[in-house]
């Protein structure tokens, strides 16, 4: 028997085949495009999200020979406050803003000058481009045919479980990105909802993630192979997924993530309201995961590749022969402005202090080094904070992958890495399914029997050394650089 997790990540679907033993029995992935409309803008096509999970599964299942009867379970998860508008027949009304999008500077800024108390009260965090509640401002303003026929609001994964299940619910972990939700009640807001004009009465049902939203239909099951009536979970977002999936789900355990975003974050007792940190929810009860970002981590390195070439493994092994620093060139990794610790959608990526002498390999340790002085600021945020953390680390997302940009990581950092056998959210989905189905008794025993270290990266305390002086200049640039990207005039 078996469970099947399923995510939506930056660029690609991937569904992870769990059984009952927790051995991860087969994977898939398919791409799908992003595209970049204007200066600013991120969108990707639903239907895209669909027929790469229709032509996942199908595939799972023919090249693995699984009995689809065998599948007892599936949970869904994705990247989170991505919204998909529909009509009141779920028919899409235009391609979904995707998080990293910064067109709602000005709406974020309306939003903070007239409702940053109720804002501060209800949602934890500050008005900014990535949630959801700017970028529908910006709809109802710039786009009002869209709007007005606008009945359904659904996220990333729940119109993908729609389109399985013909359910209508999402989970108050996704809900908290919207900026739409009110923590101290746990129910959507009728005072931030009001803003909009919108009703909470066609937001979608709140219910925990590891909830059962419905049954794969008929439809659903003739396109992809499934059974019908298979138990399909609520879910939840990539990163709780990504940060079970690691086993942090004891207060003081840290994960570092190198994903389309780079995320350092602590399971805690209790939020940190502040406007440099992201507060979500854990998925197990009573517990947080607050959290800094860094906007374009392996966003970085993949649009490096995609503009400049090779495949990634030869590039990590030019850049290993390049020393610390890469010889002067530094890299700030502002491609969609910067969450923590500027929360400045403004700002723009740079390379600085290129010579004569640099070749490519230069460049491509630059990028790594830079996002990992990123994560340098957003650890030293928490620091600030006094935000108690282990003194080890699980490093999780696609960038971890790279044994050179793990050793920069940890030497950035000054501290250890776990690298988890397996640790992507479609992994964490699958043991969430196999939680609701009973294939493990609780979180604790899924950790146990599912998670294995694979390596371990110790900094080396002179490395470290050295990443701090860059850190200082590393800082210099960007007080630098900023007042250009604000002036108004460029």
């Amino acid at each position: 028997m078996y469970v099947l997790g399923i995510d939506f990540g930056g660029g690609a679907c991937k569904a992870t085949l769990l059984s009952d033993c927790g051995e991860i029995t087969a994977t898939h992935t398919e791409e799908y495009p992003t595209s970049y409309p204007q200066s600013g803008f991120v969108e990707q096509n639903p239907l895209d999200w669909y027929q790469s999970v229709l032509k996942t599964i199908s595939l799972l299942i023919e090249k693995n020979n699984i009995v689809s009867k065998e599948i007892v379970a599936i949970a869904l998860d994705a990247a989170t406050h991505t919204a998909v508008l529909t009509d009141e027949n779920f028919n899409i009304l235009r391609p979904a803003i995707y998080w990293t999008d910064t067109r709602s500077v000005t709406e974020s800024q309306w939003l903070t000058e007239y409702y940053g108390t109720l804002i501060d009260n209800q949602v934890l965090h500050r008005a900014d481009t990535i949630w959801t509640l700017p970028q529908l401002l910006w709809i109802r303003k710039h786009e009002p045919d869209i709007w007005t026929k606008t009945r359904r609001i659904l996220f990333a994964k729940d119109f993908i479980r729609h389109q399985l299940t013909d359910d209508y619910v999402t989970d108050f972990i996704e809900a908290e990105g919207s900026m739409l939700f009110d923590y101290n009640t746990l129910q959507w807001s009728e005072e931030l909802c009001n803003i909009l004009g919108f009703g909470t009465d066609q937001l979608p049902t709140l219910v925990h993630p590891i909830s059962i939203a419905g049954g794969v239909t008929r439809r659903a099951a003739e396109k992809t192979g499934l059974h019908e009536g298979t138990p399909v979970l609520c879910g939840t977002t990539d990163t709780a997924m990504e940060v079970f999936a690691a086993g942090a789900i004891t207060p003081g355990q840290m994960t570092v993530k190198l994903a389309t975003a780079g995320r350092i974050c602590v399971v805690t007792k209790k939020s940190y309201p502040d406007t440099n940190l992201i507060n979500y929810s854990h998925v197990v009860d009573g517990l947080w995961y607050s959290g800094t970002a860094t906007k374009s981590c392996a966003a970085s390195y993949r649009w490096y590749r995609d503009v400049f070439g090779n495949d990634y493994s030869q590039l990590d092994n030019e850049a290993k022969m390049i020393e610390i620093g890469s010889q002067g060139l530094m890299f700030h990794p502002y491609l969609n402005g910067e969450l923590t610790p500027h929360a400045d959608p403004l700002l723009c990526g740079s390379f600085v202090g290129i010579r004569a002498g640099h070749v490519k390999a230069h460049f491509t340790r630059a990028v790594l080094e830079g996002v990992a002085l990123s994560l340098l600021d957003c650890k030293s945020v928490m620091e600030t904070l006094q935000i108690d953390h282990d003194s080890v680390a699980t490093i999780i997302g696609g960038g971890a992958k790279s044994s050179l940009w793990r050793r920069i990581l940890a030497d950035t950092l000054g501290m250890t890495l776990i690298q988890k056998e397996n640790s992507d959210s479609s992994f964490g989905s699958a043991m969430l399914a196999g939680i609701a189905i009973g294939f493990f008794k609780d979180f604790s025993e899924s950790v146990h029997l599912c998670t294995r270290e694979r390596s371990r990266t110790e900094p080396i305390t002179n490395h470290t050394e050295q990443y701090k002086i860059l850190y200082e200049k590393y800082k210099l640039i960007h007080q630098s650089l900023a007042p250009i990207y604000h002036n108004e005039i460029l």
